[in-house]
């Protein structure tokens, strides 16, 4: 008997057999349907649930905005409970990492110290599950990394092995509490008892493997620039050992380590445009200190022979590759002394530091970047010596006017032509001193890759040094250069204050005409030295540039924690690139 046929709800003929076929395949459809819908809403109402149900890895295929929102739902659902809290108050650690590495390396292959109880705690930056019951972490901190084994079997109980890994994710700051053990394979570890979550990290971190190349993120985020580029911290460390050094060695000669003002109501003590700002109770605008020369100066006329100042100095000009707008100086002052004995001073400072840091007077620099040439920096003293004026006559191979006709007009349309003649750029106003200055940047300074100090500057060009003992029109004066760079300033210092007062007038006749970088007259230091100060070696050191050639940094924003950027403004969000 054959199947009786019957029409379905579009009113097409179908056999009874096909109708129930096709009738059973829609209730399977609607039940798969419900299945999905009651699963996505249970994984909503758990997200930590759901995270642990999938491998962790997986978690990372998705977008970064889609983990930061997952991963915040999971941590606040942590927060409901206080035993789960995810941000507690206290892990106390009984060992760092870097003690638990050198204590426990004895340990033998498949060794584990049950008896031993260890707390140390570190930030995750790889997971590795070998199964639901063997967890591999590497765990960093201190420069440093351990293995952290997790096994259900040593876990306090199997139950909360689960729970406690559910938990944590790379990038997280965990507590690790557990045994001291080396695995079959040799790797040291520790086997633990229990894992804390610490502080969560709520954004994908970037795999070590890959690192963080873009130097804009580096420096806008130096924090993620530290956790994942190891090699960061220790140049902020040789920067340290630089300052650290130069205290002992100051203290040791007996000088005071002092402090000056930031804010003054004249900016004094070098030829740098500065800041301003603005006091409300005073109503009064203030400059931002471009040096602390000046009031070192007083102190030593005050009869505080020996002093110095390690501190930031802020100046309104251009970001580059070696300039800040605010950077950390050494100066100081030392009565009786003059720049020959700075001269002795520097070199055994500097060669006696970079021995002790590196354990050799040589350092490797890469000028070009770390993909660039290197070079080599020698530090062994004594340092090379280049008289301004007869060097650079011999390398233009042309005469220069006499260093004491540089007030003249004649003077500066002799350095006016040089410059044109040998294309040295030089933007208004082309006073002698900036025409010099540039012809010295271009012709002198570019020769010097180790230690050298250029000497005996012409008065206009450094209006707080003395003027030369046996020459006219030049002052003792020297600048250290390193890597064509200058490191180092000094002289003997101007103690006569009518000729002081008369080089303050020279140089507001030089802002008069445009020069930003002019000094302003400074009544109040005229008056000290009216006083009498005695025969004074004046010394300035920048520590930033100095810290880039002992770090083998060609950017300043490598040695500084939070370098001076340009505002994001003009950037777009991560939201609207996405859409």
């Amino acid at each position: 008997m054959g199947d009786t046929e019957v029409k379905n709800e579009a009113g097409e003929k179908l056999s009874k057999n096909e109708l129930k076929r096709r009738l059973k395949e829609e209730k399977k459809a609607a039940e798969k349907v419900e299945k999905e819908k009651a699963k996505a809403e249970a994984a909503a109402a758990n997200p930590t649930t759901a995270a642990s149900a999938k491998p962790k890895s997986a978690e990372e295929d998705i977008s970064p905005n889609e983990y930061f929102k997952l991963r915040s739902l999971a941590v606040e659902e942590l927060k409901l409970d206080p035993n789960t809290h995810p941000y507690p108050h206290k892990f106390s650690v009984s060992i760092s990492l870097t003690n638990f590495l050198e204590e426990y390396e004895k340990l033998k292959d498949g060794e584990t110290l049950t008896d031993v109880v260890v707390k140390c705690a570190g930030r995750i930056h790889a997971i590795r599950e070998s199964g639901a019951k063997l967890i591999f972490y590497d765990v960093r901190g201190e420069g440093v990394k351990i293995q952290v084994m997790a096994t259900a079997n040593a876990y306090k109980s199997e139950e909360e092995f689960g729970v406690d890994n559910a938990k944590l994710r790379r990038g997280d700051i965990v507590g690790v509490v557990g045994n001291p053990g080396r695995t079959k394979k040799g790797e040291l570890s520790i086997i633990p008892t229990e894992l804390v979550l610490l502080a969560p990290c709520l954004h994908m971190l970037p795999h070590l493997h890959y690192g963080i190349k873009d130097k804009e993120t580096r420096y806008r985020q130096r924090y993620l620039d530290l956790i994942i580029n190891a090699d960061i911290a220790r140049k902020f460390q040789v920067r340290a050992q630089i300052i650290s050094y130069m205290r002992r060695f100051f203290d040791q000669m007996g000088f005071l380590e002092i402090e000056t003002p930031m804010m003054n109501m004249i900016p004094g003590g070098a030829t740098a445009k500065p800041f301003m700002t603005h006091h409300n109770d005073l109503k009064l605008d203030l400059y931002m200190r471009v040096a602390p020369e000046l009031y070192h100066k007083m102190l030593v006329v005050g009869g505080i022979d020996r002093v110095y100042e390690i501190g930031k100095q802020f100046r309104n000009e251009g970001i580059d590759m070696t300039h800040n707008p605010e950077f950390t100086t050494c100066e100081f002052y030392m009565a009786y002394a003059d720049y020959h004995d700075l001269i002795d001073i520097t070199e055994k400072l500097l060669s006696g530091m970079v021995k002790q840091i590196f354990g050799s007077y040589k350092v490797t620099f890469h000028p070009d970047g770390p993909e660039g040439e290197a070079k080599e920096i020698d530090f062994t003293p004594p340092f090379k010596r280049l008289r301004m004026f007869p060097d650079l006559e011999r390398i233009l191979g042309m005469k220069l006017p006499s260093p004491d006709t540089l007030n003249t007009e004649e003077a500066r349309l002799h350095l006016d032509r040089i410059c044109v003649e040998k294309q040295v750029d030089c933007p208004p106003p082309r006073t002698c001193a900036r025409l010099l200055d540039k012809l010295v940047g271009d012709f002198l300074e570019e020769t010097c890759i180790n230690p050298t100090f250029i000497t005996e500057h012409p008065q206009i060009m450094s209006p707080l040094a003395k003027w030369h003992r046996t020459e006219k029109g030049i002052t003792e004066r020297f600048e250290l250069f390193v890597m064509k760079k200058e490191v180092c300033n000094a002289y003997t210092e101007l103690n006569d204050p009518a000729v002081q007062r008369s080089r303050f007038e020279q140089q507001a006749k030089d802002k008069a005409s445009g020069d930003d970088e002019a000094m302003f007259l400074d009544e109040n230091f005229c008056t000290a030295l009216e006083y009498g100060l005695p025969p004074t070696g004046g010394w300035g050191m920048g520590i930033d540039r100095l810290s880039m050639f002992l770090t083998d940094s060609n950017n300043i924003k490598e040695v500084l924690f939070f370098p001076a950027m340009k505002p994001e403004d003009n950037k777009p969000k991560d939201t609207e690139a996405e859409s």
